[in-house]
């Protein structure tokens, strides 16, 4: 089979202003980035306003190796299938961070023949909206250390700063750096440090926003650090928002390109899943839900993680809900749950992971087991999908089929939409217009008015499986710094290993009885 950057290649990009036409978008509400990539307008949402919403589909995964399990594929490939059975879908997914683009784990436009094009610029500089949050959160750092400088009329302490600067590649050596070393600015150094940009809470916020001024209002209320006496520093107080904001004009617009077989996807925001609520944007969610009957999305790594941030913070910040979700598994995954097997990234795979072994795939099922109880938690049929690669074996497929019908799945299926497009997703899309049928009780996992110790707890034990909570002094103290504070009642993100539903990633299958350490909020 041809390797993902040849088959890319090999294929025909329909003019981007065509692919608008197909989904229902008009010429005046297209901004054209060349030839094969576009903007939407937001005034698309206003003329949509009235039509009914589509089907919402989430894809959500088992806690996956570090070379990751196909879920963007199988993403994409889902929505190829409905289209290919006669729906009308689109995908929308988050735009790839340039750290794992030039790391082992490359891109994040999909693979095979179920990818999003182009390739190359998607994962790339695409349309320039992480350098306008990567802009955006760089000027509030220099407008906060410039204040500083210019008298500090607002008391601020410097020891409380937590707003650090952002970069969209991966220099280790920057992580951690001291600033204000100047000889002719004495008095101000700080130790401060770099994040990568999709880090960002600017990038976070932007994907959560509804339209501008809800974006404006957001970034005013970041919390930066403390004056001395205590007071919480913001953009606001610092009148930097409107200059972020601005920055941010063209980037709240959702990017739309297509798919391997000509079909429409939006890609808009990339908020990391194990550190932020990694999910792609509301709006572009909303724009596709008013224009196709079926919109498949994707959360960032296992269900424990960025399909708990999907339910708990984006539908709840949205007012969108699922009607299904798919689990995406893959054998080799879940023979390393086994713990007979070790994947590290940039080494060879075991030849032995290739072999039929239904005894290992059987003790690492208690992962799909797990994830799989996450998932149905909030109430919403849950689909396996089986990410099939030509390694795989019949009886390990079988097996992986009767303990997820065994645990309640609506339905348990291979898909092999890598290989063959929206051909080998007709099965899994089949089985996803048949759960979205189902009867649907969606429910958050906890309501907002209870203490932010009982959401982390929640969360931990629900999850992650956890046995209870140990919190560090300086967790502790600032948790009762934020209820005292008035901010008790916010959604709970938390940042956790992608590589295990506990806090070790060393830990895999299905951990039990641990205690999950909370170092700082």
């Amino acid at each position: 089979m041809l390797n993902d950057q040849k088959i890319a290649n090999s294929i025909s990009l329909k003019p981007i202003e065509e692919i608008a036409f197909s989904a229902g978008i008009r010429a005046e509400e297209v901004e054209c980035h060349g030839k094969h990539k576009a903007k939407i307008s937001l005034d698309i949402l206003q003329r949509l306003n009235s039509r009914p919403s589509g089907r919402y589909i989430v894809i959500t995964a088992i806690t996956p190796t570090p070379l990751g399990e196909g879920k963007t594929v199988n993403t994409i490939g889902l929505s190829l299938g409905l289209n290919n059975i006669g729906h009308k879908s689109a995908v929308c997914l988050r735009q790839p961070s340039l750290g794992p683009v030039f790391g082992i784990k490359g891109g994040a436009a999909g693979g095979g023949w179920s990818q999003v094009l182009p390739m190359e610029d998607i994962n790339l500089h695409f349309t320039g909206d992480a350098h306008a949050v990567n802009s955006a959160h760089n000027l509030c750092a220099a407008f906060l250390d410039n204040h500083l400088l210019r008298g500090n009329t607002l008391d601020i302490d410097p020891d409380s700063i937590s707003w650090p600067r952002v970069m969209n590649v991966s220099d280790r050596l920057l992580r951690n750096v001291q600033i204000g070393m100047d000889e002719d600015i004495s008095g101000f150094p700080r130790n401060t440090r770099f994040d990568i940009t999709e880090a960002s809470e600017v990038m976070a916020i932007l994907a959560l926003s509804r339209d501008l001024n809800d974006l404006r209002e957001r970034l005013g209320r970041i919390f930066l650090g403390y004056s001395k006496t205590g007071k919480l520093i913001t953009p606001d107080n610092l009148k930097v928002t409107g200059a972020m904001t601005a920055l941010l004009k063209d980037a709240i617009k959702p990017n739309l390109v297509q798919t391997t077989e000509g079909t429409p996807a939006f890609i808009h925001t990339g908020p990391f899943g194990n550190i932020a609520h990694g999910n792609s944007s509301i709006i572009s969610d909303r724009i596709a839900l008013k224009l196709f009957d079926y919109v498949v999305t994707e959360s960032g790594f296992g269900a424990d993680i960025g399909l708990e941030k999907f339910m708990n913070i984006k539908c709840r910040d949205s007012g969108l809900r699922p009607d299904c979700a798919v689990l995406v598994c893959s054998i080799r995954a879940l023979k390393m749950h086994s713990n007979r097997f070790s994947v590290k990234p940039g080494r060879a795979l075991d030849p032995a992971l290739f072999r039929p072994d239904p005894e290992a795939v059987s003790l690492g099922l208690c992962n799909l087991e797990k994830q799989l109880e996450n998932a149905k938690s909030f109430g919403v049929p849950v689909v396996v999908a089986i990410n099939r690669f030509e390694t795989d074996h019949e009886e390990e497929i079988k097996l992986i089929r009767q303990k997820s019908l065994q645990l309640g799945a609506a339905a348990c299926v291979e898909s092999r939409v890598y290989a063959e497009g929206g051909v080998g997703g007709r099965e899994l899309a089949k089985a996803v217009v048949r759960a979205c049928e189902q009867k649907n009780d969606f429910s958050f996992l906890y309501p907002l008015e209870t203490s932010l110790k009982d959401k982390i707890e929640t969360i931990a034990r629900k999850m992650y499986g956890a046995a209870s909570v140990e919190y560090s002094p300086l967790a502790g103290n600032k948790l009762e710094k934020f209820t005292n504070m008035g901010y008790a009642h916010l959604s709970i993100c938390m940042a956790k290993t992608h590589l295990s539903l506990s806090h070790d990633p060393a830990l895999k299958g299905r951990p039990r009885d641990f205690i999950l350490p909370v170092r700082d909020a």
